[in-house]
């Protein structure tokens, strides 16, 4: 089909002939439908598009003439026009932070960094001189970042007794590291 054609097809469809509307479908579908799959990447989307466009074509039509543009430059404009108006309307969906998990942290933590150094080995050795509990409440809130309040509820201690602890736990971890 001539751009004469195409430009007598917007003419007629200005004057809502539904005759001229199909006549005008069946020669640029293709092409519009091609352009728009090519900018939503989804042909179903595609096609939906597709039927919106024309709409907007028959909306339009009367304003054709006042274009200096050929008419299949003007039917592809309308066309990408509206896949563009799709893509920014496609937002990603808000997720409620409550459902988000944390990043995996593939780092090591800074146990496995201590036990990888020289003194790893020392620091070992002199957590295996305290209590069992206060090394647990060291290694809790030192490494696991525990807090003081989680402390005292996981170990079944007062507060004030897992601070203690912690107080006492690592001034005897510096004596010992001084003397390794």
């Amino acid at each position: 089909m001539t751009p004469v054609d195409l430009n007598q097809l917007l003419a007629n469809i200005a004057q809502s002939d539904r005759a001229a509307f199909r006549q005008l479908y069946d020669a640029t579908s293709a092409k519009l439908f091609a352009v728009l799959l090519r900018l939503l990447k989804d042909r179903h989307d595609a096609e939906d598009a597709l039927q919106m466009v024309y709409i907007k074509i028959w909306q339009k039509a009367p304003s054709f003439g006042a274009s200096n543009a050929s008419a299949m430059a003007w039917l592809i404009t309308i066309t990408r026009n509206h896949a563009i108006d799709l893509i920014r309307a496609r937002k990603p969906e808000a997720v409620p932070l409550e459902t988000t998990q944390d990043p995996i942290d593939e780092a090591l933590n800074p146990e496995q960094v201590a036990l990888n150094t020289a003194l790893g080995g020392e620091l070992v050795t002199c957590l295996g001189e305290l209590d069992a509990q206060h090394a647990d409440a060291v290694r809790g809130a030192y490494v696991a970042g525990e807090s003081y309040a989680e402390l005292a509820e996981r170990l079944a201690i007062p507060l004030n007794t897992v601070r203690t602890w912690l107080r006492r736990g690592l001034a005897r971890l510096k004596v010992c590291m001084e003397r390794a």
